[in-house]
């Protein structure tokens, strides 16, 4: 131990230790003020790594030195910051490491009703920039929610109120989340209540609550300011499930009446915003019901007497189907009589033009004796001009004897070198032959064409008595007189009136061997049609 060295003089003063001067003057402050509350404004502060909190207080002439131990910092009930005018309570000691003395703070709150509102509006107004009272964020309150969780003190009136006031409008199912609604650790658990109550599953054995209500009775704003931290805030604004909050009384304000989707001025109030009345819904709906029942009875009236008034203007539709079935019987029989008409009309054309053509073989006939008398005109025709020639090659030679001497050898020799009358036979008789193709060509195509090939194979023409061709059995009566055309010749004949069996059909007839095409620049062969 240290020793205050005294001087080489003699004198009666005692002497101290630097530590005994340090202690005595601990236990001295210790002993005057053992318990003391102190005012001022918090400054220079700061949260040790160990979690103990140092701070200065301080007023207009002085300056004293705190701490508060890290046991005591958690129930401190509000958070220090510079700035802050409190009123700290504990008790005055020394620390002669360092001979300072300094108040050691057991409990602090705000310093007057003033201060706590000038720290609620500052509050206010930085939450309120983060945007977490924006309209845009607060969601609609279900009409009839089927559970509905409750934050609040269970032992309070103010549970009793609401589920009072739940029952007499509309019953519904209510789970309560034990808080403490002021005083240390009220505001964190408020925030694990709202965060509990959001982390329930929807279908879960605990159901999940379509609405919350935040409650607590009136108060001091000190009472109410566990609703006023910024943690219990940001939970309200943060919860999924919509929330109401009914905190004091009407006249009382929180900072999380502004962050809640819905602000109740008391707990009855906000049981009263959860639910509607079941008594005035039974009302309603009666009411809707009967409107809806009075309006489509009027709707249906007045669809009736439209329809009426239209079936009046329409006529009867007996009638009209009547009409037009015998409409329809009369144009069926017109058209039936015009289509048997049109085809013996067509029928008597046809036999009209087949009664003036020609056999086709008398038309070959008479082709080929064109073609014959032709080929020998133009044989005699020729002759005389072979005749004619000669003759005039002789009257020139005889004119120009000299001349006839030198060109009659070349004139004869060329004659014989070109060959003129054979020459002029073979294009006779290719152009001949050419027309000989031609005509049997026309003639196979007018067989074809003629009703006389449908009689080589052993069908019949059935002719009136006035020669008009018969295409229907109809057209024909009993006991008239007909007339047969085969194809070698015409027999009478006389319509029966029953049908007779039809005859054996007749063995095939092997088909004619088709000439073969002749040689020469004749046309293709063509098929025949039929």
């Amino acid at each position: 131990m240290s020793e205050i060295v005294s001087s080489s003089t003699a004198s009666n003063e005692p002497e101290f230790s630097v530590s005994e001067i340090s202690f005595a003057i601990k236990r001295t402050l210790e002993g005057s003020f053992e318990r003391v509350r102190v005012r001022g404004e918090i400054s220079g502060f700061k949260r040790a790594a160990s979690g103990h909190l140092y701070m200065a207080l301080k007023d207009a002439d002085a300056v004293l030195d705190a701490v508060c131990w890290r046991g005591q910092a958690g129930r401190l009930g509000l958070q220090p910051e510079d700035g802050l005018e409190v009123v700290a309570t504990g008790r005055i000691t020394s620390y002669p490491g360092r001979s300072k003395y300094q108040i050691v703070i057991e409990r602090m709150e705000l310093a007057g009703e003033g201060a706590l509102l000038k720290l609620l509006e500052q509050r206010r107004k930085a939450l309120a920039a983060e945007g977490l009272f924006d309209a845009a964020r607060k969601r609609p309150l279900p009409f009839l929610p089927e559970v509905i969780g409750v934050v609040t003190s269970p032992t309070g009136a103010v549970i009793r109120d609401i589920l009072h006031r739940l029952s007499e409008r509309f019953p519904r199912r209510v789970l309560v989340w034990p808080v403490l609604v002021q005083g240390e650790g009220a505001a964190e658990q408020v925030v694990r209540a709202i965060a509990g109550f959001n982390a329930l599953r929807p279908g879960g054995p605990v159901p999940r609550p379509d609405v919350l209500i935040v409650a607590r009775g009136g108060g001091s704003l000190e009472d109410l300011w566990a609703f006023n931290e910024e943690v219990v805030v940001r939970a309200a604004a943060e919860s999924a499930i919509p929330l109401i909050s009914a905190v004091g009384h009407e006249t009382d304000t929180t900072l999380i009446d502004h962050a809640s989707d819905r602000r109740a001025p008391t707990p009855t109030a906000a049981a009263e915003i959860a639910v509607p009345v079941r008594g005035e819904l039974l009302v309603q709906v009666q009411d809707l019901e009967r409107r809806l029942t009075g309006a489509a009875g009027r709707l249906l009236s007045q669809r009736r007497n439209e329809v009426e008034g239209l079936g009046r203007g329409l006529p009867d539709p007996v009638r009209l189907v009547g009409e037009l079935s015998q409409r329809l019987d009369e144009r069926a029989e017109r058209l039936d009589l015009a289509v048997r008409g049109l085809l013996r009309q067509r029928g008597q054309e046809v036999a009209g033009l087949s009664a003036r053509l020609s056999d086709p073989r008398q038309q070959l006939r008479r082709a080929e004796e064109l073609l014959t008398d032709r080929g020998e005109r133009l044989a005699g025709a020729l002759a005389a001009r072979l005749r004619q020639s000669g003759r005039e090659l002789s009257e020139v030679a005889a004119r120009l004897p000299r001349l006839a001497a030198r060109q009659v050898p070349l004139r004869a020799q060329e004659l014989v070198r070109l060959d003129a009358g054979p020459r002029l036979v073979r294009a006779l008789e290719a152009r001949q032959r050419e027309t000989d193709a031609a005509l049997r060509e026309l003639g196979r195509l007018l067989e074809s064409y003629s009703y006389h090939s449908a009689l080589e194979r052993g069908f019949v023409a059935v002719r009136a008595a006035d020669g008009a061709v018969l295409t229907r059995a109809a057209q024909v009566a009993a006991g008239q007189a007909l007339g047969l055309e085969f194809a070698d010749g015409r027999v009478g004949a006389v319509a029966g009136s029953g049908g007779a069996a039809p005859p054996p059909e007749p063995k095939p007839r092997a088909p004619k061997p088709k000439p073969a095409p002749k040689p020469g620049k004749g046309r293709p062969e063509q098929g025949e049609l039929l």
